[in-house]
């Protein structure tokens, strides 16, 4: 058989590349394949040896930290509003999630051309999300930098949350610094000014401090809360037999990512959790999770149930495929290769002066 030609080589690569960003953006459900999975074009902007790729590939990451992600997030009244725009949250939850999920691992783990694409492509579906904050009246923008800003280091740090109480432990004070380099690095997939992410554990409290006075949790706010802490919306319809599994297996979720959670912000939203079982669900969840890590297939059938989307995304990751370029990208890099605007640039061509 001929070799493709260069030129349609890499028309395939890219057309490739865009499908799976749209999958991304707008909500690709793909199953996990039966074929084997294809490698990706390069390492994407971290790669194996990145501290992102260590926290972000263990089991909590998508499971613990993303749900307490998304339920923190909801303490902004501007990004609230944005949610309650669309009300997709609520009418189509797992389609919902699973979108959410797979772009999160879509920044940390896809190839660069696959990441700039769904950057992009996410940027232009916000852009349609634009508003009134209905208590204060001020206008709210999906893209808004200090929304992104606050949309980022809310993911970032509940997946290291996690992945510290539930998993491995604490990171080193190195591994840490290199974590939060790593955020600053995802940062620039976005709106928000990479110079303004924290690079260490105080920085992050610090900045937590700072947004606390412009938080506030309406009925509007519990209710959206409340709701994202029921993981049975991001389940698969389930046989009448395995109900009642689907449902400890919410309640356990939702004791877990409570526990991480400070006193505060529990009674913002009214959530209610006794330090006992802040406690007790701690050694079975490590358990839980521990036994997850051990196989890369197992933590792969367990994605195809709750992001479907997402496993052929990680796929090549989990498997230790190599890519066709053992290589990472800065994204001004992968920006630059793949002929995307970067964020601030798109933003402004949104947003032309007047």
């Amino acid at each position: 058989m001929t070799p493709p030609k260069t030129s349609d080589r890499k028309r395939l690569l890219a057309t490739r590349s865009i499908d799976r960003a749209r999958n991304t953006a707008a909500g690709g459900r793909a199953k996990a394949s039966k074929r084997p999975a294809a490698p990706m074009e390069d390492y994407g902007i971290f790669g194996p040896e990145s501290v992102a790729w260590r926290v972000w590939g263990y089991p909590t990451s998508l499971t613990i930290g993303f749900q307490r992600s998304v339920v923190v997030e909801e303490l902004d009244p501007f990004l609230l509003a944005s949610v309650e725009a669309t009300n997709k949250v609520r009418t189509q939850a797992r389609t919902r999630y699973d979108r959410t999920i797979r772009y999160f691992a879509t920044v940390a783990f896809a190839d660069s051309r696959t990441v700039v694409k769904a950057s992009e492509m996410l940027m232009k579906v916000h852009a349609r999300n634009v508003g009134t904050e209905p208590v204060s009246g001020l206008r709210f923008d999906a893209n808004d930098p200090d929304s992104q800003l606050w949309i980022l280091l809310t993911g970032w740090h509940s997946v290291l949350y996690a992945y510290e109480k539930y998993g491995p432990g604490k990171l080193s004070a190195e591994d840490e610094r290199r974590y939060w380099a790593d955020c600053a690095t995802a940062a620039e997939l976005q709106t928000c000014d990479p110079d303004k992410v924290p690079r260490t554990r105080e920085g992050i409290r610090a900045y937590f401090e700072e947004m606390r006075p412009r938080l506030a949790a309406s009925e509007a706010t519990q209710s959206m809360m409340h709701h994202l802490l029921n993981a049975e919306v991001m389940f698969p319809p389930l046989p009448a037999v395995l109900r009642p599994a689907g449902w400890i297996t919410s309640r356990f979720l939702r004791a877990a990512t409570i526990a991480t959670m400070p006193r505060w912000q529990r009674q913002m939203a009214s959530l209610r959790q006794s330090r006992l079982t802040d406690s007790a669900i701690v050694l079975p969840m490590r358990i839980a999770f521990r036994l997850g890590a051990t196989s890369a297939r197992r933590q792969l059938r367990l994605l195809a149930a709750i992001s479907p989307g997402t496993v052929a995304v990680v796929e090549p990751m989990f498997l230790g495929i190599t890519p066709e370029r053992q290589e990472t990208l800065t994204p001004a890099d992968a920006f630059q290769r793949h002929g995307v605007p970067t964020p601030p640039v798109l933003y402004e061509q949104m947003h032309p002066a007047s």
